[in-house]
């Protein structure tokens, strides 16, 4: 499982590589939304592409947020729609970690940033609930998006266990938002346990960012087609 890990790194590099190449100097002083239709008409086919095919299926916030890419204007179009709900995550809930990628969002909760679980449980405290009654208002403010939501673990304790605990919290945290009105064909759920870690879990500031719920939000069906429509009459 490591060395997909790798594996995976190693492609992410190549298709950023890529986007140097095809939009260095566009993107060098662009904005969000330019830089969204800067990756979209030069390298998002082949980022996406290449991100898409090598992440497992998909299974990853950075793999859904670039596979799924648009590009071109309309691609500008959506990134500065998801500019304004970035801002806004980002002044709600200042213990989060946002950031703007290509036409997406990838959120990022630890324990020391709004939703927190206590040692191997997966209820939604009352600290957690707050953050995510936060949330759910962002996303019902901006309701053509989906969101992908991950659960993942640091490696104390066995690949089996730490896999079902992270199962059992973004299932957690999928259903609570639900519970809050957002509907319910917007989410996918997936966990990877230990697999996926974004720290050194050697040494326990790492393992604590490592036990994290990781959020992709991207532009839905009905965005795109909006986006379409929208910059084909510029």
């Amino acid at each position: 499982m490591k060395l997909r890990n790798i594996k995976t790194n190693k492609f992410i590099a190549l298709a950023f590589a890529a986007t140097l190449l095809f939009g260095c100097e566009a993107t060098r002083n662009a904005n969000n939304k330019q830089k969204g239709a800067v990756i979209g008409a030069g390298s998002g086919a082949v980022i996406g592409g290449i991100i898409g095919n090598n992440v497992g299926d998909g299974n990853s916030a950075l793999g859904a947020i670039i596979g799924g890419v648009v590009g071109g204007a309309a691609g500008g179009y959506i990134g500065n729609r998801m500019d304004k709900q970035a801002q806004r995550i980002e002044q709600e809930i200042p213990g989060a970690e946002v950031e703007r990628v290509g036409e997406g969002i990838n959120v990022t909760f630890d324990e020391s940033s709004g939703v927190y679980f206590d040692t191997e449980k997966y209820n939604i405290n009352a600290k957690s609930q707050e953050t995510l009654n936060k949330l759910a208002d962002i996303f019902k403010e901006y309701p053509n998006t989906d969101i992908l939501v991950e659960g993942h673990t640091d490696d104390t304790g066995s690949d089996s266990y730490n896999l079902t605990l992270s199962k059992n919290r973004a299932q957690a945290v999928t259903n609570y938002m639900v519970s809050q009105g957002i509907v319910k064909g917007r989410f996918d759920t997936k966990w990877y346990g230990e697999t996926q870690p974004k720290y050194d879990n050697t040494t326990p500031d790492g393992r604590a960012k490592n036990r994290r719920v990781e959020l992709a939000i991207v532009a839905n069906e009905k965005l795109k087609e909006e986006a379409k429509q929208a910059t084909q009459q510029e």
